[in-house]
């Protein structure tokens, strides 16, 4: 690590968000969330340790620095089957619980002990995608990670994959890393795997692309591969996804081989390593929470032509129950629920202003209260 590392790290923390100029001076309220995927902390089917430690250096490098930073790590189930030496990938879900409750303690301990031998501590946070749908639970984690880093602890977190139903879990860590960096309004997302980034090809030529902006988004899109691991659960098409909500939701997201050297203080120092998506304005904690409502959502309402339309202006509109067709759920005041078009599809999600007995009530109505206020309105 280099000896100026330090100050560099706090001179280049700076903002790259289109409208919202330099970051503040004081450091030390700023979070970033790092995303470890199996590949990269892995090789042949058992833990890679020079990796595993070279990345927590850089952790421990940044944390000096002033930046609280959380760590989402996958490869329970890589340690889990080096330990019960199993060869074969888990083949079922009740395999795979096995395999992340014996490696996941596994796994920590290597943690602890890198962590502890640099002189910081480490804390385990298991989560569900449940925590997300419940109000309680929700504030409860952010209070956890919040005093985690008053304490100057490095939270390590993990989807708790002995109790997770599959149908109701993240689609993989990479999910989660996004959740949590929308719940920490964090500076940045990195994601850790084991390509350089998103990959263009130009002929015969392949090159990484360095930048994405709202112009670039689109073509972009058009590189990216649904290809996954065989380690790991996540693809790039899925990073690609949550990388580009994170940007809309003003978090920059970043997309980086994990094995190169000093590749997470070198993103700090602001060199140009993996794929940047550069953040747009910020948008408040309820937008960001609600970005992320699919599968979360108590209920759903499904919405007109024309107030389809008028949603989709992106005009400061509210969801009134006169665009209001079908109400589909049992939902209380408060919770959250999923807006959709007449032919069904996903158009955003909201906080219900009432129940669902009242929305039905009101459903096609004029003069009624909005269903939604605008302030509580996510449009994908």
């Amino acid at each position: 690590m280099r000896s100026d590392s330090k100050g560099t790290l706090r001179m280049r923390l700076r903002s790259e968000r289109s409208g919202s100029g330099k970051y503040a001076d004081n450091t030390m309220d700023k979070r970033i969330v790092v995303k470890i995927g199996s590949n990269v902390i892995s090789r042949n089917g058992r833990l890679d340790e020079s990796v595993l430690a070279h990345l927590v250096d850089q952790v421990v490098a940044l944390r000096t620095a002033g930046v609280n930073v959380v760590v989402v790590t996958s490869g329970a189930v890589a340690v889990g089957r080096e330990i019960l030496g199993k060869d074969h990938p888990s083949r079922t879900t009740e395999e795979r619980q096995v395999l992340s409750a014996v490696g996941q303690a596994g796994l920590m301990a290597r943690y602890r002990d890198l962590f502890s031998a640099r002189g910081l501590h480490c804390a385990q946070v298991l989560v569900t995608k449940s925590d997300f749908r419940d109000r309680d639970h929700y504030a409860n984690m952010k209070t956890c990670f919040e005093n985690l880093f008053s304490e100057g602890i490095v939270p390590i977190a993990n989807e708790n994959d002995t109790v997770a139903i599959k149908e109701l879990g993240f689609s993989d860590n990479d999910e989660l890393a996004a959740l949590i960096g929308a719940q920490l309004n964090a500076e940045m997302v990195v994601f850790l795997s084991t390509v350089d980034g998103v990959l263009s090809k130009n002929g015969g030529e392949e090159r990484v692309l360095r930048k994405v902006d709202a112009e670039s988004l689109k073509d972009a899109m058009r590189h990216v591969t649904k290809e996954r691991s065989v380690s790991g659960t996540g693809g790039m098409e899925n990073k690609f996804k949550l990388a580009k909500k994170l940007m809309e939701q003003g978090i920059v997201a970043i997309i980086a081989n994990g094995a190169r050297t000093n590749v997470l203080t070198d993103i700090l120092d602001g060199k140009d390593v993996g794929t940047r998506f550069v953040a747009e304005k910020k948008l408040s904690a309820v937008k960001r929470r609600l970005a992320y409502a699919e599968g979360l959502a108590k209920g759903a309402v499904y919405v007109d032509r024309g107030a389809e339309e008028m949603l989709l202006s992106k005009s400061f509109k509210s969801l009134l129950p006169v665009g209001v067709t079908k109400v589909e759920g049992m939902f209380e005041k408060g919770d959250t629920i999923e807006i959709r078009n007449a032919a069904g599809k996903r158009i955003g999600s909201g906080v219900a202003q009432y129940d669902s007995r009242k929305a039905s009530e009101e459903a096609g109505k004029k003069g009624g209260k909005a269903l939604v206020h605008y302030d509580y309105l996510f449009i994908e």
